[in-house]
């Protein structure tokens, strides 16, 4: 009965649906009604074998909500074939090695007197700032701001935290 207790501790649902932490990051994000964007352009850009390698990765998951924040026909556009690589990068921009959930993102933080660095596995960088006691908020390369509206949903390669924001690099 423990062992089931603390299963359930771990597992959170997204999207409706529960993230399974015996599962990879692709493999829980195709359940989830809330990051069907974020799937197609995963698939659009070629990462899934990436995305269902060892890891350990953090995926800063945009929701389909975030995508819609973009300018009208962008994510249009991005999934088009001739924009595969543009794609590829601000997906793998969202994509951090490493396990960073909110305690390990904490931790960095309050080592960086308030500010994390954190180098995203397209070589460019997130900064992460606590914002107010139970929430944490990044900054892109041109400026944007993400809240993280959902901490620590473990798989098996690493964790996701949701974001209200596609983030954009330089």
């Amino acid at each position: 009965m423990l062992a089931a207790n603390a299963y359930a501790k771990d597992m959170v649902n997204v999207g409706g649906q529960p993230m399974l932490p015996t599962k990879d990051i692709v493999d829980n994000a195709v359940n989830s009604a809330d990051h069907t964007t974020l799937v197609a352009a995963v698939k659009a850009a070629g990462l899934v074998d990436t995305l269902k390698g060892k890891g350990p990765f953090t995926v800063f998951a945009p929701t389909n909500a975030a995508f819609m924040k973009l300018p009208a026909g962008t994510v249009d556009t991005l999934l088009k074939a001739e924009n595969k690589p543009t794609l590829t990068k601000v997906l793998t921009y969202h994509v951090v090695p490493g396990k960073y959930d909110f305690k390990a993102l904490a931790t960095a933080i309050q080592k960086g007197k308030g500010t994390a660095e954190l180098k995203t596995a397209s070589g460019g960088k997130l900064w992460a700032m606590q914002n107010g006691a139970h929430n944490i908020v990044l900054k892109d390369e041109k400026g944007g701001m993400a809240n993280i509206s959902t901490y620590d949903v473990y798989q098996s390669n690493g964790v996701i935290n949701v974001v209200d924001t596609v983030l954009m690099p330089n």
